[in-house]
């Protein structure tokens, strides 16, 4: 999945406090003395100056991007549908994890998406690119694995999926893969792209196998796999596909580099500037602190 670093809510916070005015509002009271939101304000911008920096470059982009870019509905809940697939039963426990609420969840997805549809914006690709892509695509796979330490357990776990034992019984019992053991052996499903992420020995198996068969015992610098796919999605034909084919493409030509080239550029066309000076930084490219380091000296 997508990582950030900055919890939605404290966002969402910082927005609210922005927008205070005088001396601000009592949040807080006490025998002591009153705690008003500038005072938590100021104390955030001291504690947490690139955290709000940060935040402040969320709010900026989703209202710059709204402005040019659309999401709908539907590509929300898709996008929504698909992170629900990739984190299965750990959904519930990464929204604890950053502090949100599916809404809130919604919110960080639409701000990528809109992200993403700048970036894109500017992407040219052929249709034979898109055909030969196509060609080398393969469909999403639902994907399980028993990891080892040596080749004799490798075998000794061979020898008794042959005898008919159960695999996800098998993986909770002998994998050292804490990630997927308790799941009994269940990495979930995995995209065309996805297949890049594991060891080279590990993908080069996936595309040998059929559904439900098992691998021989695959090894690497993990020690040995012995894999399963439980489960393969149909592929399309070109036609049915090639708007998918073509999104898909032109993403892989976008690298963090060229979104956040892209992300300057449509904050420079906006006239974003910064009037608080504890977070002049929030929108400074690397041009400019390459400039302010050349006059300091």
């Amino acid at each position: 999945m997508k990582k950030w670093a900055l919890p939605l809510s404290l966002a969402a916070g910082v927005l609210a406090l922005s927008g205070c005015n005088g001396d601000g509002n009592v949040i807080a009271t006490s025998k002591a003395g009153d705690v008003t939101d500038m005072e938590l304000y100021a104390e955030m911008k001291e504690k947490y100056g690139p955290q709000m920096e940060q935040a402040l470059q969320e709010l900026m982009q989703k209202k710059v991007l709204s402005e040019n870019y659309e999401v709908t509905d539907e590509e929300l809940e898709k996008e929504m549908k698909t992170a629900k697939e990739q984190l299965g039963d750990q959904y519930e426990m990464f929204l604890a994890q950053y502090s949100l609420d599916e809404e809130g969840f919604k919110e960080f997805l639409k701000l990528e998406l809109l992200r993403e549809k700048a970036a894109l914006a500017d992407v040219k690709i052929t249709d034979d690119e898109v055909k030969k892509y196509y060609d080398a695509w393969q469909p999403d796979i639902n994907v399980s694995h028993i990891l080892v330490e040596d080749e004799a357990k490798a075998k000794e776990v061979q020898q008794k999926l042959a005898d008919g034992g159960d695999f996800a019984k098998l993986a909770k019992e002998y994998s050292t893969d804490p990630g997927s053991a308790e799941n009994g052996g269940s990495l979930g499903w995995i995209d065309n792209a996805g297949r890049a992420q594991f060891v080279p020995e590990f993908t080069k198996a996936l595309g040998t196998l059929k559904v439900n068969e098992v691998s021989k015992p695959v090894k690497s610098d993990y020690g040995y796999h012995i894999i399963k796919i439980t489960k393969q999605k149909e592929k399309g034909s070109f036609e049915d596909m090639k708007d998918q084919m073509t999104n898909e493409l032109k993403k892989s030509k976008i690298d963090s580099d060229t979104l956040q080239t892209k992300l300057d550029e449509e904050m420079k066309a906006a006239d974003v500037k910064v009037t608080d000076e504890d977070l002049k930084g929030a929108f400074e490219t690397e041009n400019d602190a390459t400039s302010k380091s050349k006059e300091a000296k």
